[in-house]
C-alpha cells in the first residue's frame, strides 16, 4: 500500500537502515507490488535481466546468515532480504517480452521479428564477462528503484554488497553459471533511524562543455 506519493520526501529521506523491527512484516502480495513497479526500471533493449529472491522465512534467513558476512543484523531483524541476480541468458525471455508487446499494440509483429532477429544473436555472442556488466548494470537501476518504491510503501532499506557471491546462487537454488549476484538489499520498518550523510556539491562533480 503507497503511503506517499511525495518523491520530494521519498528521495530526500531514503536512508540505509541496518536495524529493522523484527516484528513487522511484508505481505507477499505487497512485495510482490512493489517488485512489480521496480521493474518499471530501465533496461537494454527491454530484456529485464533482473531477478529477485525474496528471503523473508526464518528458514531462509538462518541459512542466509553465514554469506552476509557483517551484515547480520540487517539479515536478522528486516523483514526480508531481497537478492537480485542478473540472469546471464536473459535474451531467452526475448520472444516473451516482444510477443507481449506487440499484444498491448506497442510494436507490429513484424517489427518484433526484425529485433530479436538482430537481439538474441548478438546477445549470445557476448563474452560472460561482457553478459555479467550489462545484467548488473540494469539490475542496479531496478535495485535502486526498489528502494524508492519501498519508501514509497513505508519501509526503508540497505543496499549491501558486503556478500559472500560465490555460493549466493546455489544456496538459494540457482545455477550459478547463469545468474550472477549483484546486491542485496534488506528492507522492513526501521527500528533505529539511518544515519544523516553529506553530498558533494553537484558544482563540484560537474562539468559543462
Amino acid at each position: 500500500m503507497t503511503i506517499t506519493n511525495n518523491f520530494d520526501s521519498i528521495l530526500l529521506n531514503r536512508r540505509s537502515v541496518r536495524e529493522y523491527d523484527p516484528n513487522v512484516k511484508i505481505p507477499r502480495d505487497e512485495m510482490l507490488e512493489m517488485i512489480q513497479k521496480a521493474t518499471r526500471a530501465p533496461s537494454s533493449l527491454n530484456l529485464q535481466p533482473w531477478r529477485f529472491v525474496v528471503v523473508d522465512s526464518e528458514k531462509g534467513k538462518a541459512a542466509l546468515r553465514p554469506l552476509v558476512r557483517w551484515n547480520t543484523i540487517q539479515n536478522d531483524t528486516s523483514a526480508a532480504m531481497v537478492l537480485i541476480f542478473g540472469d546471464l541468458k536473459c535474451y531467452e525471455y526475448g520472444e516473451e517480452i516482444y510477443a507481449k508487446a506487440v499484444s498491448e499494440g506497442k510494436m507490429t509483429e513484424e517489427e518484433k521479428n526484425q529485433q530479436l532477429a538482430d537481439i538474441i544473436p548478438d546477445y549470445k555472442s557476448f563474452p560472460k564477462e561482457k553478459m555479467k556488466k550489462v545484467v548488473k548494470l540494469d539490475s542496479c537501476m531496478a535495485a535502486m528503484q526498489f528502494m524508492l518504491v519501498a519508501r514509497s510503501h513505508g519501509y526503508d532499506s540497505n543496499p549491501i554488497a558486503g556478500f559472500d557471491h560465490g555460493p549466493l546462487a546455489e544456496s538459494v537454488g540457482l545455477d550459478k553459471d547463469r545468474y550472477a549476484p549483484v546486491l542485496m538489499l534488506a528492507v522492513g520498518k526501521a527500528l533505529k533511524p539511518g544515519e544523516e550523510t553529506v553530498r558533494l556539491d553537484a558544482e563540484k562533480i560537474t562539468t559543462f562543455k
